[in-house]
């Protein structure tokens, strides 16, 4: 199996073919291409077998900021590497010619985009994919040679002055600049020194409707920052509950930069020895298993697992069982918070311009709150409308051309423990059967189309007190079976969505970042730089609960 690319193809939102690369081979044109990806329903898979194409090819599809990047392969290739490398494309297209990635910054800026493309990739074999070394390699023009450019004119000074030639011009001694990294470019200059350490967690959890959880995985992913002079060699240290054994069993399937030091890591989990590339990337990634024990299973539930909020969901309410009632259960308690009182926070001295150390904390003084509140109904869709709404907290809305109930909570609603409801109505398709004519809550006579007399009053007068159901009485088979034909319209999931800044359901933390001064070179004698770690853990529509 061969990891050879053969072509790289970029759509816009009106499908037009904005850029073309080919690398190798001659694969199938854009036009013929694009075609047959689209016969596919949605939504599209990333890998996708063409059959019909002469010779039979298989198509790898990543979307990004509504842009359409395609890659044919014709030969046997791992998916993982053409799919991993046209990520690495679209993080390089975003750091030269600026994050969102948009058609027109690719028009405009072709000369840079070939030039990356010819970098990243030589005949189809990858070889270059890191920003720090590709800005050593292509050349950016200028702001003069972009305005005598756009005036219909030369420039007049050769684009590499910007890079590569004034880099050439400026060059400093040897020795302070160390070894020839690939991940980091050469002579690298800060005035201010800042390193920020940033761990988001996504989950993503399934709950049956008992409240067991069925599945229970928090993906990590730590995002590094550097700024630091010279070529820095920094030591990033990680803790969990239970010590040693605790962060072996919360991290699964780590990966790593190429500029970890796997040998650190396995002689010493939770730690990270690295050469940081210069700006930002992605340090490490890891997997934690939420779920519990085996023995300890039949006794979990969403609250076990310490989620800050849990939903359920009851279905078939009111006398023809067209209502159903979600209910939100906020906990807002955040166990094993990376929180720190500041009066426990040990002093590193005042804040400075590259010279102090404060220390880490989980987002400054506050302490974590629930924020960006969103459940997600989807509705059947054969439901025509969903009515009256009622929340108890917040604003809902029904969808109808998605087809979903969304229920947001703000900040402040959500900042109270406890339980918020929101009860709906569903209306149901129009049947030709005679029992089920109802308009806007009248009934109706399926012959001459007039308002049944024999109803009871839509707003009973006030001298004769409302009429209350019976509940002792026999429900009416007629009623019975509107709540078996309403039981078919109900919701058979919902789905949570929030954000905490201050606190990772893992309960990882940092306990350290240091620099070590003996193998770091051209970092300047007495520099202390400011360090800073903030925590995230977000709910994209992560936590679904079945009903």
């Amino acid at each position: 199996m061969s990891t050879a690319v053969e072509a790289i193809y970029v759509f816009n939102q009106n499908n037009d073919c904005i850029l073309e690369h080919v690398y190798r081979s001659r694969p199938p044109a854009p036009r013929t291409i694009l075609p047959l990806y689209q016969r596919h329903p949605k939504p599209r898979p990333p890998v996708i077998h063409l059959p019909n194409v002469n010779p039979p090819t298989v198509l790898f599809s990543l979307l990004h900021s509504n842009l359409l990047f395609l890659s044919p392969a014709s030969t046997d290739v791992e998916p993982l590497f053409i799919l991993e490398f046209l990520h690495r494309i679209i993080d390089v297209f975003e750091e030269f010619i600026g994050a969102p990635l948009l058609a027109n910054k690719i028009e405009s800026s072709y000369d840079v985009v070939a030039q990356l493309l010819g970098e990243m990739c030589d005949a189809g074999s990858v070889c270059n994919t890191e920003p720090n070394a590709l800005r050593d390699d292509v050349e950016i023009p200028g702001w003069m040679d972009k305005f005598l450019v756009g005036v219909g004119l030369p420039g007049n000074q050769p684009s590499s002055l910007s890079t590569g030639g004034l880099k050439q011009h400026l060059q400093l001694n040897p020795s302070t600049t160390g070894p020839a990294i690939p991940w980091r470019r050469a002579n690298v200059r800060h005035t201010s020194n800042e390193l920020y350490v940033d761990i988001l967690e996504t989950l993503n959890v399934t709950l049956a409707p008992s409240g067991r959880p069925l599945a229970a995985i928090a993906n990590g992913s730590i995002a590094f920052t550097s700024k630091l002079s010279g070529v820095p060699d920094l030591l990033l240290t990680l803790s969990a509950s239970g010590g040693k054994l605790g962060l072996e069993k919360a991290i699964e399937l780590p990966v790593f930069h190429p500029c970890v030091r796997l040998a650190r890591w396995k002689e010493r989990p939770g730690e990270l020895s690295f050469v940081p590339p210069d700006g930002k990337f992605v340090l490490a990634g890891y997997e934690v298993n939420l779920m519990p024990s085996i023995h300890d299973l039949k006794s979990w539930s969403n609250v076990n697992l310490q989620l800050p909020a849990s939903v359920e969901v009851l279905k078939s309410l009111g006398p023809n069982g067209a209502d159903f009632e979600i209910r939100l259960a906020i906990h807002n308690t955040f166990p094993g918070s990376s929180f720190i009182p500041q009066a426990q926070r040990p002093a590193f001295g005042p804040r400075g311009s590259g010279t102090s150390t404060p220390v880490f904390g989980g987002g400054g003084n506050a302490t974590p709150t629930l924020q960006d509140v969103v459940v997600t109904v989807p509705i059947p869709n054969s439901v025509r409308s969903v009515i009256d709404l009622r929340a108890s907290r917040g604003e809902a809305y029904f969808t109808a051309a998605e087809s979903m109930v969304e229920w947001r909570l703000s900040t402040k609603a959500a900042a109270s423990p406890g339980t918020a409801t929101l009860r709906c109505t569903i209306v149901g398709p129009v049947t030709d059967d005679d029992t089920d004519h109802i308009v806007n809550g009248f009934h109706t006579d399926p012959t001459s189309g007039d308002y049944d007399e024999q109803q009871d009053a839509y707003q009973s007068s006030a001298s004769e007190p409302a009429k209350l159901p019976n509940t002792k009485d026999k429900q009416d088979p007629q009623d019975q079976r509107k709540v078996q034909l309403n039981a078919r319209l109900m919701p058979s999931s919902a789905s949570l969505s929030f954000s905490v800044k201050g606190w990772l359901a893992s309960g990882i933390k940092v306990d350290g970042l240091t620099i070590d001064t003996r193998k770091s070179r051209g970092l300047g004698e007495g520099v202390k730089p400011y360090k800073g770690v903030k925590y995230l853990t977000v709910s994209r529509k992560g936590i679904e609960t079945r009903c």
